[in-house]
Formats: C-alpha cells, sequence, structure tokens
C-alpha cells in the first residue's frame, strides 16, 4: 500500500464570474502522506480553500485530477472529512444526533453509531452536553462537536478549512490541544488551512506555502519539532527559526498579491 494517502496532480481550477475568468490554481501539485498533519498558508484569496474544496469533492478540476487512496475524485467524496469556520451543526438535532449523522447516512447500524458517537464525546469532553442542543453551546463547544462529527464518520482524511478562526485565542489555544491529541491518538491524516503561521508550526508535519493567486505550491517545510507537541514549543528557537522562515516567504507572496491588486485598480 502507498503510503501517499492524497495526491494533486498539476491542478488547475478556473471560474467565470461576472467581472471574468478568475483562475484560483494553476499547476497545482501536493502529496499528503498517511498519518501527516499538512498545513497551508499563503495570502488572502492564494486558492487554499478552492484547493481543499477540490480534496473534498465540492469542486472539479478544470485540468489535473485529485487523487484518493489510488482512485480519483468525482463528485463529494464520502472518504473525506470536513470542517469548517462556521460550525454548521443541525440546529434540530442534539449533540449527539449531529455527531452520528454521518454514521446514520452511511448505513451504519443505531447502537454501534451512537456507541462510536459517544467514544469521540467522551475523548473531547462533551458526553455531559450530548442531549444538548447546539444553541445551548459556545462556539468553542460548538467546534469540538463539529471534530467529532466529522471523525465518527472515520474519515481517510480530515479537512479543516480555518476551523479556528472565529475563536477568542484562549479557545482556539484549547482546540490546538485538542486536536494535537486526536491526532497523537487516531493517526489522523489532516489537510488544514490556516492564517496563523503559529497555528501552522504547533499543529503540522510539513507547512506548504502557496504563492498569490493563481495559487501553486511555491514551498514546503518539514516541521520538526519534537511529538508529542505541546503550545510552550513556541517558546524554543527552533519554533522561531521556522517561523521565521515560513514568513519571510508568506509575507513575499502576500506583497505580490497587494501588488498586482493595486496594479488592476490602476486599470
Amino acid at each position: 500500500m502507498s503510503d501517499i494517502l492524497i495526491r494533486a496532480e498539476a491542478v488547475t481550477k478556473v471560474f467565470t464570474t461576472r467581472r471574468g475568468i478568475v483562475e484560483a490554481l494553476k499547476d497545482f501539485s501536493l502529496e499528503v502522506h498517511r498519518g501527516e498533519v499538512v498545513c497551508l498558508v499563503g495570502a488572502s484569496g492564494c486558492g487554499k480553500t478552492t484547493a481543499l474544496n477540490l480534496m473534498a469533492g465540492f469542486l472539479a478540476p478544470t485540468t489535473g485530477r485529485i487523487v484518493l487512496e489510488g482512485r480519483e475524485i468525482h463528485g463529494i467524496e464520502p472518504r473525506c472529512g470536513m470542517i469548517f469556520q462556521s460550525y454548521a451543526l443541525f440546529p434540530w438535532m442534539s449533540v449527539l444526533e449531529n455527531v452520528s449523522f454521518g454514521p446514520r447516512l452511511r448505513g451504519v447500524p443505531r447502537a454501534e453509531r451512537q456507541a462510536r458517537a459517544r467514544r469521540w464525546l467522551e475523548r473531547t469532553g462533551l458526553a455531559e452536553f450530548q442531549a444538548a442542543y447546539p444553541g445551548e453551546l459556545s462556539g468553542g463547544m460548538s467546534q469540538r462537536v463539529a471534530l467529532c462529527r466529522a471523525l465518527a464518520n472515520e474519515p481517510e482524511v480530515l479537512l479543516c478549512d480555518e476551523p479556528f478562526a472565529a475563536l477568542d485565542a484562549m479557545t482556539r489555544q484549547v482546540l490546538q490541544e485538542e486536536l494535537l491529541r486526536v491526532v497523537q491518538l487516531s493517526g489522523q491524516t489532516v489537510v488544514f488551512i490556516t492564517h496563523s503561521i503559529d497555528e501552522a508550526l504547533i499543529l503540522s508535519d510539513r507547512v506548504v506555502v502557496m504563492s498569490a493567486r493563481p495559487g501553486r505550491v511555491r514551498a514546503t517545510y518539514d516541521n520538526d519539532l519534537p511529538r508529542p507537541r505541546h503550545l510552550d514549543v513556541q517558546l524554543t528557537e527552533r519554533f522561531l527559526e521556522l517561523k521565521r522562515q515560513v514568513w519571510s516567504l508568506v509575507e513575499e507572496e502576500v506583497g505580490r498579491a497587494l501588488s498586482m491588486a493595486a496594479s488592476k485598480a490602476g486599470h
């Protein structure tokens, strides 16, 4: 069995909008290995979310292809779990019903899917809230439920689109620790989008810097910070060294994006 779980092969994605043709990605190629956490960073509008939506099968490439476990992705991919910045929980369902919803759609028997849901709720400290409804939860708790819901479906790869961005700093740190613990416990493969270089270095095995639009992989940094990893790793010299390297390139791409935007505005 190949160690490569998901692979983007020379993917280009073009959108037709009222303002004309937008090339979001061009020759985007990336390999994600089984059990690896890969974080994508880059300037706003560089195609990070487009890349994730292609992996999930929500979008189809204009050219190129996305392959998961040797099979090209066509249409919404049940082997991928998705966590969004908005919690996307069903407000009319209890926490337990939300978490067991995916296995229910896949035909998992009631007792098994509820046991699976309860197991993840216990692991994330939410067992006592299984009968609660999303409107009764804080933002951090809601995002933990969203994480449980994705994991209860036992995805091959977990796709995270800035899931902690809307949370306050302390809650964000708690959930970073939570995700680290889940990855250590389960060996889950994760592709994670973030605007925070600190977050990328805390979570990832590799940091991928994307170019300004059209997005492609500009550089990849192996993250050799030791695991198990805790938030105090941010105080180490190696963390600061990696942060300087990544930020230098991200800053360059942000500058390019701003320059291109100013040039278009001038026309």
